[in-house]
């Protein structure tokens, strides 16, 4: 979900002693299966991915390819209401279905096969590699299993069918609802440019039959969510007018419930661009409908969580951004205090708590309630299974609020306890992107900690793929950041090139293999280093 995605932040390093680096990297618990009643094939190379496909093709059976991540908040909310659900472990039997942690040795790889890189991303491909589509996470777990189902009765590959819808060609309805529900936001340009899929939504949108006005509703929105800072739709009373009869029909609302509840602030200022009287009225309809879905029993916490986190939004969307203490209705501030300790005292399951606990201390801070927020997450850290998500959550609490030597003490707390190459990689850069903004006169530290990720980095024979190698060049970019005006190259050189014994980056690169990428990926980070030393 793309709400839960704004609160995720990284950290990095804490059992580095003065000078001293890690030899060994903790180990992260062994992977397991999403969900039960399921055969997951647990993918950690093409080896395996490749004999899924053989087995695919034996029993003449599309593959579902899940990638995800244990700590990952939206993840884990698919465990708690898609994997385990008794229709989708029937459906499933039509399906060979695949999980992909992004923690096991060859997924980063595996990654830039797929071309995914968000957590989750859910892929349903043809026994041949072909893909089919992919599926939306954001929705909720009964419409995701309408969407499956549009992929499993042997249609066309959405690729093909977009094809013929952008030529004016018959479509039939189920292929418009499959372009409607594809998952557009982790699409990673299979079917269109970033840049141009807001034109394309609503080209299709304006395309749409008239038998099919919830796929053309759905489409607008989906292209008025991504139409603000002037591109794409240009708004006029009549499509204002468009929307607020969606929002005013519960019905219609709880159909196009992830857009709403997601998107709500994006389609808000893509339809009334300046603030006034537009925006308080479009606004003003947006939290009608938000605070319906709010107290829709038949959604999952996280939804009406969701659905509450925006109404905030909303209440604030023309105050600036950082400001930390905002002038909301009283009301709603204790409608937030209230929603988040009921969902904290009823949650038993350890996915959903980890998927909902997080969004809520998010909430808390958004309504200005720091201390609540800090208390809930300290409250959590024993019962989550990826405590560090929390303490980086706690650390981007402190920055917020200034407090710079607390949030670089939570963020070296959260790299000690994240497990995973991948995982360890990705906190590690965002611990020492802080360390860098909140400490830049600790050269010592900095220089510490750069090269324990480079260490790090060596023992792990993905680490140069996709999300952990997109890791490794924040470290390379800060690092240059740190940099300006060549006060620090000296120890950008020892980094680079090694010094007393410590084999230096370059070092590293000499190691890789230079078939898959890799070598030219680790070169390119360390040429820069050299380059601004």
């Amino acid at each position: 979900m793309r709400r839960l995605t704004l609160v995720a932040r990284s950290a990095l390093l804490a059992t580095l002693a003065a000078g001293a680096l890690i030899t060994t990297l903790p180990a992260a618990a062994a992977p397991t299966p999403p969900g039960p009643g399921v055969a997951w094939v647990l993918a950690a190379g093409d080896a395996d991915v490749d004999r899924a496909f053989a087995q695919a093709r034996a029993e003449k059976k599309p593959l579902l390819l899940y990638w995800g991540a244990k700590w990952c908040p939206p993840c884990n909310q698919l465990k708690a209401t898609l994997f385990n659900r008794a229709d989708f472990i029937d459906r499933a039997k039509s399906f060979v279905a695949v999980n992909i942690d992004g923690d096991l040795p060859g997924a980063q790889k595996l990654g830039g096969r797929f071309k995914v890189r968000g957590y989750p991303t859910m892929i349903l491909m043809a026994a041949d590699g072909t893909e089919i589509t992919r599926l939306p996470g954001e929705v909720d777990a009964p419409q995701v299993m309408n969407v499956l189902q549009l992929g499993l009765a042997g249609g066309r590959p959405v690729k093909a069918v977009l094809a013929e819808a952008r030529a004016g060609k018959p479509v039939s309805g189920p292929e418009w609802r499959m372009l409607a529900y594809y998952g557009w936001d982790i699409d990673e340009a299979q079917l269109v440019p970033a840049a141009e899929r807001p034109a394309l939504l609503a080209q299709l949108s304006n395309a749409c039959p008239a038998s099919e006005a919830a796929s053309a509703i759905r489409l607008l929105l989906k292209a008025l969510a991504e139409s603000d800072d002037g591109k794409g739709l240009k708004p006029d009373a009549a499509l204002r007018e468009r929307v607020r009869k969606l929002l005013a029909d519960p019905a219609a609302a709880r159909a196009q419930m992830d857009v709403v509840v997601n998107y709500a602030g994006d389609i808000t200022k893509a339809l009334a661009p300046e603030a006034g009287a537009d925006r308080q009225a479009m606004a003003a309809a947006f939290d009608a409908a938000l605070q319906r879905l709010e107290a829709d029993a038949s959604l999952s916490r996280a939804d009406r969580l969701g659905a509450l986190i925006s109404r905030v939004q909303l209440a604030r969307i023309d105050a600036p951004k950082d400001q930390r203490q905002p002038k909301l209705p009283a009301a709603l501030v204790q409608r937030v205090r209230d929603h988040v300790a009921r969902d904290d005292q009823q949650i038993t399951d350890g996915y959903e708590r980890q998927a909902v606990i997080t969004s809520a201390a998010y909430a808390l801070g958004e309504a200005g309630l720091w201390a609540d927020s800090d208390a809930l997450l300290k409250a959590n850290l024993a019962k989550s299974h990826s405590p560090y998500y929390l303490m980086s959550q706690l650390g981007s609490n402190a920055r917020k609020l200034g407090r710079k030597d607390e949030a670089l003490r939570w963020y070296e707390q959260a790299f000690d306890k994240s497990e995973g190459p991948a995982t360890r990689l990705q906190w590690g850069a965002g611990y020492f992107s802080a360390l860098v903004d909140l400490a830049p006169q600790d050269a010592p530290r900095i220089e510490r900690v750069a090269r324990q990720l480079f260490a790090e980095a060596a023992k792990d024979p993905a680490a140069f793929h996709e999300r952990s190698a997109r890791s490794l060049q924040r470290v390379g970019s800060k690092l240059a950041e740190w940099n300006q005006g060549g006060r620090h190259d000296a120890a950008l050189r020892r980094l680079a090139e090694g010094q007393g014994g410590q084999p230096g980056l370059a070092a590293v690169c000499g190691k890789l293999d230079a078939a898959d990428g890799q070598r030219a990926t680790c070169e390119g980070i360390a040429k820069g280093l050299v380059k601004k030393a």
